[in-house]
């Protein structure tokens, strides 16, 4: 019998999704919208400043691409995230790309908040993400990873993420993190100078001017059962680390610190449930 797939190898999955707003008195106004194969973006009636992009392949594996892209050429206040976690499922060798590229005039401010991003036992995942800020335009983001999935008794041995975050303020760069995660580092991960007992974690940046000044009122919220956090902050940057064993702690005290840093409520797709404060 013939072999199917050495005869016409694996249908890999590919989209692109891309938003630009305008807008008046603080107001978005939809002027552009592209959607391509599995990547889609919705705008919802019940927020009009949120965007919410998903991979309708339902996750990732190899060979496969995504890219989706956000343009503020407004001074708007706008939120992005997405409808779920993304996951990296086992590859043959080579890696999924996720590109994810945003763009805020002056006077926006920009939220991107995706949900967790989860690594299966041999994913191979590479993303970037490149953040072009104007003049005062601020940025908050955070990123969450889950290594395996902890109730499912899931703990990964052989798997590789590559992600790198720029951040770049008028043409020059303001914060840039690489993360490379592979199976050596998964293989000491229990040290305690990676991830101990955690097996998920989670960085926000917040990259406005005033951002350190945020700082005194936030360290009392700093700590959380089950939950290890530290911040640090200079120079138009106010930068959280989160880590825990399980990953709803780690929701539940993101939630709480982006609720106080945002000012409001988290994009309803979170669906955190319970006070927050």
């Amino acid at each position: 019998m013939l072999d199917a797939q050495a005869q016409t190898g694996l249908q890999r999955s590919c989209g692109g999704a891309e938003v630009v707003l305008g807008g008046r008195d603080g107001r978005p106004r939809l002027t552009r919208l592209h959607q391509s194969g599995a990547a889609k973006v919705f705008l919802p009636r019940h927020a009009d400043a949120e965007a919410i992009f998903l991979n309708t392949a339902g996750g990732l594996t190899d060979g496969d691409q995504l890219r989706f892209g956000l343009h503020l050429t407004a001074p708007l206040r706008f939120t992005a995230t997405t409808q779920t976690a993304e996951r990296a499922y086992a590859s043959r060798g080579l890696p999924a790309r996720l590109d994810i590229e945003m763009r805020a005039c002056a006077g926006a401010a920009l939220d991107w908040l995706p949900q967790e991003t989860i690594l299966f036992e041999d994913a191979r995942l590479r993303r970037d993400t490149d953040i072009h800020l104007d003049g005062d335009a601020a940025l908050l983001l955070c990123e969450t990873v889950m290594i395996g999935r902890h109730a499912m008794g899931e703990a990964p041995r052989r798997a590789r993420l590559q992600d790198r975050r720029r951040v770049w303020r008028d043409g020059r760069l303001a914060w840039m993190e690489s993360l490379e995660i592979g199976d050596l580092a998964l293989a000491q991960a229990r040290h305690p100078a990676l991830l101990g007992a955690a097996r998920c974690f989670a960085t926000i940046a917040f990259l406005a001017p005033g951002a350190p000044d945020r700082a005194p009122g936030l360290r009392p919220a700093l700590w959380a059962d089950g939950c290890d956090t530290a911040l640090s902050a200079w120079d138009g940057r106010l930068i959280l680390r989160l880590a825990a064993r399980e990953i709803w702690p780690l929701r539940l005290h993101l939630a709480r610190l982006l609720t106080l840093l945002r000012g409001r409520a988290m994009p309803r797709v979170w669906q955190m449930n319970g006070d927050l404060t």
